[in-house]
């Protein structure tokens, strides 16, 4: 079993049976924001930097991402594919200063 398969089985056990939408959205936000928030203590109270601490946050994220994909019965493969897509035409020649399209 691959590492995406192992990832995706995981979360669909250790989901629980009230999590939906509502509370996918506001896990993901609430995580995003504890990662954000340890950044700014980093670079704006001088502590010292723990990588383990931050990457349990995006791992935290990430886990409601995948949350996400099995309430909406999407796979994550598909919601990655999407974003390629979605990058693809907002970038066609890579990251350039200025230079990304919006989304019509």
């Amino acid at each position: 079993m691959n590492i995406l398969e192992e990832y995706k089985q995981m979360v669909a056990q250790t989901i629980g049976p009230t999590t939906n939408l509502a509370c996918v959205g506001l896990g993901v936000a609430g995580e995003a924001g504890e990662a954000a928030d340890y950044i700014k203590k980093m670079l704006y109270h001088g502590i010292t930097p723990d990588y383990d601490k931050l990457d349990k946050e995006f791992g935290d994220v990430l886990w409601y991402v995948a949350a996400y994909c099995h309430i909406m019965e999407l796979p994550l493969e598909q919601l990655m594919f999407k974003n390629i897509e979605k990058l693809r035409k907002r970038y066609p020649n890579g990251f350039i200063v200025g230079g990304g399209k919006r989304d019509e």
